[in-house]
């Protein structure tokens, strides 16, 4: 975000999904200022639909970005990898095993590696 139109407060908001299609994560980052650390990142997920189209989430999204008096926001046009954590939810440099559609696939692309 080295772009002079940005202003800070600034947000990041990225969606996750099992496959390119269902987004059941959101997560954004707050950027104070142009050399920060995102800080704080906060993530919403849900079991029953797409984040993108649920109005709690949303309202929710909303207030996180008030509360931090957001003045730019950059977000993902589309999915951008599964909802599950490298080293967390599976181990690292392996191919999420609850996710098939992204094994051996670019996660910014969507194309076969």
């Amino acid at each position: 975000m080295n772009n002079k139109k940005v202003k800070y407060p600034a947000a990041t908001i990225a969606f996750y999904g099992p496959n390119d299609q269902l987004a059941t994560k959101a997560v954004v980052g707050i950027i104070r200022k142009a050399t920060a650390d995102v800080d704080p990142l906060h993530k919403w997920m849900t079991t029953t639909g797409d984040v993108r189209r649920d109005p709690a989430i949303g309202e929710e999204i909303q207030l996180f970005l008030k509360k931090h008096k957001v003045r730019t926001v950059v977000s993902t046009e589309k999915i951008i990898g599964c909802q599950h954590e490298e080293g967390k939810d599976y181990p690292e440099g392996m191919d999420c095993p609850f996710c098939p559609f992204w094994a051996g696939r670019d996660r910014f692309t969507g194309e076969m590696k």
